[in-house]
C-alpha cells in the first residue's frame, strides 16, 4: 500500500512510520527540516519529501508525486510548554483541513487524523467517544474543530475519515521536558524531583502501543472518533514512585512540594473498547515493563 505520513520525525510519528516500513508498505513521509534523529534507522527505507504542509503549493506538489491510498496525518505544532495556547495551532488546523480536501480530490481512499483527550470535557467519568466535548485550550479547540469539520466532510466524499483521540504517551526519546523524562533524568542524575501531591488520575500508554493503535485504526474500516489509550488508571504519584523504585532513588522524590497547576484535570481515563472490539490491537507493554524499558533507554544516554 502507498502511504503518506506527516509528522514522521515526531515522537509518535516515528513509531508509526517504523511499523508500516516493517510491514513492507511503500511509505512516503513529509519532512520540514533536517531533524530526523528519531527515524534515522529507517530513513533509507522511506521516501522522504521536503514539504511544509502549511504551504498549499508544496502540498500540491507532494500529493501529485505520491498519490497515496492512505494518509496518516500526525503533523501539528506541539512544542512542549508552548503548544497549548500557541497561535501556531491555527496554522495546524488550516493545514489539516486543506490536506484532507486535497487528498479527497486526488482519490485517496482513507485519511486518519490525530486528536487529543483534551477535546473532551473532564470530570470524574471514563471518557468514551460519545462523551461531551469541552476544550479548555486553543490546542484542544483547534483539534476539536478539525474533528467536527472532518466529520461533516466525510458525508460529502468517498474518502473514509477516521479521527484517533490520544491520551497520555510515554517511552524512549520523548521530549525531555515532559513528565516521565523529567522524573527519570532527574533521578538518574541525582537531582531532587519536586512534584504535586500526585493524585491526578491519568491514562498512560507506551508510545509503541500508541503507534500500533493508530496503525490498527488506519488498516481497519473504522471511521469517526476512536480512543487510543490503555484504559488503565494510574496516579501521577504511583508513576513517580514506580520510577523511583526502579531507579533506586525514592529519597529524591518530593511529592507535594509543588501546588497543582490551574485547570489541571484530576481524572482522565479512556474507554478503549471501540478500538479493542473493532481491531486486533492489544498493548504489548504494561506500565512496569514500559517504565523499565524507558529508564534503560535514558540510562544508556546519560
Amino acid at each position: 500500500m502507498k502511504i503518506l505520513i506527516t509528522g514522521a520525525p515526531g515522537f509518535i510519528g516515528s513509531h508509526v512510520a517504523r511499523l508500516f516500513v516493517q510491514q513492507g508498505h511503500d511509505v512516503h513521509v513529509t519532512l520540514l527540516d533536517a531533524e530526523t534523529s528519531r527515524i534515522r534507522d529507517i530513513l533509507p527505507r522511506l521516501n522522504a519529501i521536503p514539504c511544509n504542509i502549511e504551504q498549499a503549493a508544496e502540498v500540491d506538489a507532494c500529493l501529485a508525486a505520491v498519490r497515496p491510498e492512505l494518509c496518516i496525518h500526525l503533523a501539528w505544532y506541539a512544542v512542549p510548554g508552548k503548544y497549548l495556547n500557541a497561535p501556531e495551532n491555527f496554522g495546524s488546523l488550516n493545514a489539516t483541513l486543506l490536506l484532507a480536501q486535497k487528498l479527497a480530490a486526488l482519490g485517496c481512499r482513507r485519511f486518519v487524523g490525530i486528536g487529543s483527550c483534551f477535546e473532551y470535557e473532564h470530570g470524574s467519568s471514563v471518557l468514551s467517544e460519545s462523551s461531551p466535548a469541552k476544550p479548555l485550550s486553543l490546542y484542544a479547540a483547534c483539534k476539536l474543530s478539525a474533528a467536527l469539520v472532518l466529520e461533516q466532510f466525510a458525508k460529502l466524499t468517498p474518502m473514509q475519515i477516521a479521527w484517533t483521540r490520544l491520551f497520555y504517551q510515554y517511552g524512549p526519546d520523548e521530549a525531555p521536558q515532559r513528565l516521565m523524562p523529567h522524573i527519570i533524568n532527574s533521578l538518574l542524575q541525582g537531582r531532587r524531583v519536586e512534584l504535586t501531591p500526585g493524585e491526578q488520575v491519568r491514562d498512560f500508554l507506551h508510545v509503541e502501543d500508541v503507534a500500533a493503535g493508530i496503525a490498527a485504526v488506519a488498516q481497519s474500516s473504522l471511521t469517526g472518533i476512536t480512543n487510543v489509550a490503555s484504559g488503565q488508571p494510574v496516579t501521577v504519584r504511583q508513576i513517580a514512585e514506580q520510577i523511583a523504585a526502579i531507579a533506586g532513588r525514592a529519597d529524591l522524590l518530593a511529592l507535594g512540594a509543588r501546588p497543582y497547576a490551574p485547570n489541571d484535570p484530576m481524572f482522565i481515563l479512556a474507554d478503549n473498547s471501540r478500538l479493542r472490539q473493532n481491531t486486533a490491537w492489544k498493548p504489548r507493554y504494561d506500565l512496569e515493563r514500559g517504565l523499565r524499558q524507558t529508564i534503560e533507554w535514558w540510562k544508556a544516554r546519560q
